[in-house]
């Protein structure tokens, strides 16, 4: 684990923080190291594309990048790297969200940014866990752990509502 890649996770603006903070939470019960940054596309671009094209030689695996409204923010990172990107489009007054999807997702071929549903941060931690977990033996049995958990979960859940219906 000492040696185990970085994840960063970069917000486009501090009110952002309630939902990143879940892929915050998911990546340190992963034990995996988390930097956060509150970067602007738009009102920070030089160090935007500055941290971005220093992240691989800084000891980062993945980057995370969380932003509302035109949300460029996972663009701008991924034109800058060849690590990968994985986008919060984060739910804003603006469209419900809408706007913020469509500006993750739709990038331009040789630009890729896996993105998540809106305000989806917690998948985003588990998918920079399983990135990473591809060269990493112990994230990848903590994933199998997750799952195994998670089918327990509903499994019981079945068990006390088929319980409850013929009782």
């Amino acid at each position: 684990m000492a040696d185990r890649k970085k994840v960063a996770v970069v917000m486009g603006s501090d009110s952002d923080l309630p939902v990143v903070g879940k892929a915050i939470d998911k990546l340190k019960a992963f034990g995996i190291p988390v930097e956060a940054h509150v970067m602007s596309a738009h009102r920070t671009p030089e160090e935007a594309a500055s941290f971005a094209s220093s992240a691989e030689e800084k000891g980062f695996g993945v980057i995370i990048a969380a932003a509302g409204k035109a949300a460029h923010l996972a663009g701008v990172l991924a034109a800058h790297t060849v690590l990968p990107v994985i986008g919060i489009p984060v739910k804003s007054s603006t469209l419900d969200g809408l706007d913020s999807l469509l500006s993750t997702v739709q990038m331009p071929s040789g630009i890729p940014v896996a993105t998540v549903a809106v305000d989806g941060a917690e998948n985003a931690a588990i998918l920079a866990a399983q990135m990473l977990a591809l060269s990493d033996g112990g994230l990848n049995a903590a994933l199998h752990e997750m799952k195994r958990t998670m089918a327990e979960g509903v499994r019981e859940k079945d068990r006390k509502l088929a319980e409850s219906l013929n009782a």
